[in-house]
């Protein structure tokens, strides 16, 4: 299969732009009010912010930064740091004052544009007083020398257009990283533009489709899923306003394509068995007049109704969860991708789903397992490296193929499974080694009281299991979920081999959240932040009488 002629983010939005000026691009709720924004209006905008850029001194090549939740504005200042030459960085909404200081000093960025933020004065200690700020037209505590709304209004924007060159550097984004300090992964024009224009070919979008975006545009998964896909196929992009307003704005919308992260799918099937609990859901969808309207019902009381493309990302979705959406009507497609290949590796299609997998090479993309058990990759979507880290750069990037860290095999349909991560992998004291992301699989698909879970056990005599509670299992009676996990416990024990099972599994009511430092801005677990956390909460279970404890009756 012979690549189409690369185009720019920037050529396909210039096409858009000229060819369907009135057409809505950007769609923003404020105030229960849906705000709209043709090809037209977005490229006025960001033809008047790219001149403001070279007004505030900002030259080709010169770094700005993004803060602020999904909106509209956030992609049309993304078009103008392009038109202007620059380079963005895109930061995280719910990133610590201490990591914004790191990446805007280590990135060398000159302007920040601020936006609709839920805990900005928070925020607001790392911005050095050397970045100039333009803030979003949001109601927003964070001060700024320079408003988006009044430079709109008042002011020429830059003329003619900026066409890079597809080798030039287009965005620096520092991965939201499990361990240390983030890093600085180099994307060019190139890399992006092979990125969008794969997905396309994959699923096939038009400027009929309807995307949502809530998931971070910080993280690539987003921005090439919805933004960059939505320029390259002429989608119209749609906001939700806020958490409190996000399932309204979602049935609001009734996207045609939508992706999640695990955490949020799991979400959706607890408030979805809050409602028509697991036994009489499938009473009803044993009925054959009846299955047919529960399914379209939950799909429309998610919003979920009109799409013909679903997914899931980010993170590993448990493959027990797939099948259960499978059940009512809903088929996640899951892919695969790194921070350093654009999100741009793996994906099970529209119709060819294998659960269990995260589906086929993407167009041009090949896929290999080192002799270490090691997933590569390699496409041009492969960044151009780490910024001022080239011992790192060249650990990861190997004759243009990503080493991506992760284990995996592949099946005689060409389809790939992840079995777990190198780095993740432990030793007992038995000195056998325990790979934790296939247990944990097991573990959620057969316990439907785990929220999140982390199995450690470095050094330890044998596995450990931290099972935080889904809400509704918090408010069970302890007799009852004891009773359950240690029905659980049993059946997955059987399936493992001795050095793998679960000796203690320790039952927690505290979610482990992004600001609480156990999950990253993608809602992965910091494994490693979690188990430093509760290592003496483990060294207590060990003794204890019973297999399953809750955290909370240990002695403290």
């Amino acid at each position: 299969m012979s690549e189409p002629m690369l185009k720019t983010p920037l050529d396909m939005f210039h096409e858009r732009e000229k060819n369907h000026p009135n057409r809505v691009f950007l769609r923003q709720p404020l105030n229960g009010q849906w705000h709209e924004y043709t090809w037209g209006e977005a490229g006025r905008q960001a033809r008047r912010m790219a001149q403001v850029l070279h007004d505030l001194g900002c030259q080709k090549g010169d770094r700005v930064a993004i803060l602020s939740k999904n909106c509209a504005h956030w992609i049309m200042a993304d078009l103008a740091i392009m038109m202007a030459g620059c380079v963005s960085v895109p930061l995280y909404p719910t990133q610590q004052a201490d990591s914004i200081e790191y990446v805007l000093q280590h990135s060398e960025t000159k302007v920040i544009f601020v936006g609709k933020l839920d805990e900005g004065p928070k925020m607001e200690p790392g911005i050095p007083a050397s970045v100039k700020r333009i803030r979003f037209p949001y109601p927003d505590p964070m001060q700024a020398e320079h408003d988006w709304k009044e430079l709109v209004e008042n002011g020429p924007g830059l003329t003619g257009q900026y066409r890079p060159d597809p080798d030039d550097l287009a965005s620096i984004i520092y991965t939201s990283g499990t361990t240390g300090f983030p890093k600085g992964v180099m994307h060019s024009f190139r890399t992006i533009a092979h990125a969008a224009m794969g997905y396309r070919q994959t699923f096939d979008c038009s400027p009929e489709d309807r995307f949502f975006s809530y998931l971070p545009l910080s993280h690539v998964a987003e921005r090439v899923l919805v933004e960059m896909n939505g320029i390259y196929c002429g989608a119209t992009i749609s906001f939700a306003e806020s958490l409190d307003t996000f399932a309204q704005n979602l049935r609001d919308v009734a996207p045609t394509a939508f992706f999640s992260v695990p955490r949020l799918w799991k979400k959706f099937q607890q408030g979805i068995l809050e409602k028509v609990p697991q036994e009489k859901l499938d009473r009803l969808l044993a009925i054959p007049v009846v299955s047919g309207l529960i399914k379209r019902k939950i799909r429309k009381g998610l919003g979920l109704h009109k799409c013909r493309s679903i997914g899931s990302g980010a993170a590993p979705i448990a493959p027990s969860l797939q099948a259960w959406y499978q059940k009512i009507g809903i088929d996640i497609l899951e892919g695969y991708g790194l921070t350093e290949n654009f999100a741009y590796a793996t994906a099970n299609r529209i119709g060819k789903n294998r659960i269990g997998t995260v589906g086929a090479a993407q167009p041009h993309t090949e896929v290999n397992i080192a002799e270490n058990g090691e997933i590569w990759i390699k496409n041009k979507a492969a960044m151009l490296g780490y910024y001022k880290d080239p011992a790192s750069t060249a650990e990861v990037l190997f004759d243009g193929a990503i080493r991506t860290g992760d284990m995996g095999e592949i099946d005689a349909d060409g389809c790939l499974k992840i079995t777990g991560r190198i780095k993740e992998i432990f030793k007992t004291d038995t000195g056998k080694y325990v790979a934790p992301a296939p247990i944990e699989n097991h573990f959620l698909a057969d316990n439907p009281y785990i929220e999140q879970l982390c199995i450690t056990g470095n050094t330890l005599p044998s596995p450990v299991a931290l099972c935080v509670l889904t809400e509704s299992a918090r408010k069970q009676p302890q007799e009852l979920i004891l009773k359950e996990f240690s029905e659980s416990l049993l059946r997955l024990n059987k399936k493992l081999d001795k050095h793998e099972r679960i000796n203690r599994c320790i039952l927690i009511h505290e979610d482990w959240t992004v600001d609480g430092g156990m999950m990253t801005p993608t809602l992965k677990v910091k494994r490693h932040q979690v188990e430093a956390k509760y290592r003496h909460v483990i060294s207590k279970a060990m003794l204890a009488d019973q297999p399953i404890v809750y955290e909370h009756h240990l002695p403290q």
